[in-house]
């Protein structure tokens, strides 16, 4: 049978496998044990590899879980989008000058991207700017411009 033929095995990367089991938990009622995940992905995952991937994903912050008899439910707490963005975020933290990565950033935008860029960043100041910065922000108003944020 299929075993005979055992030719090199495609082995996906990591960020496939994280998008996978997050795109079956996304499918889920509710919150869904590692062995549903399994089973919703075809069985082709080990159990293991299943519970290694969402143990991952919880250290990101992708995913969150509750204790469900002697295992965990699991949860996404993140979307694509979200689990992006805190890539990006991420990648941004490690560099020390901020300005000039986003400046690199933005100069590298098409004119479609750029634009909804500028939108974005209008309906969130027009939001009152919401989010971790926009709290820092927010602040930092009522006084002088500078590096007050850091008291």
């Amino acid at each position: 049978m299929g075993e005979e033929q055992q030719g090199p095995r495609r082995r996906r990367g990591q960020g496939q496998l994280e998008a996978m089991v997050l795109s079956a938990l996304r499918e889920a009622d509710g919150p869904a044990t590692a062995g549903w995940v399994q089973q919703r992905l075809g069985g082709d995952l080990a159990y293991t590899t299943v519970v290694t991937i969402l143990t991952r994903l919880l250290a990101k912050g992708a995913v969150t879980r509750e204790r469900a008899g002697r295992s965990f439910a699991w949860t996404p707490a993140a979307d694509q989008a979200g689990l992006a963005a805190r890539k990006m975020r991420k990648v941004l933290d490690a560099q020390s000058d901020r300005e000039a990565v986003l400046a690199s950033f933005v100069t590298g935008l098409g004119p479609d991207d750029e634009r909804l860029l500028r939108e974005l960043l209008r309906q969130a100041e027009d939001e009152g700017g919401e989010g971790e910065e926009g709290e820092e922000g927010e602040e930092g108003e009522e006084g002088e411009e500078g590096e007050e944020g850091e008291d």
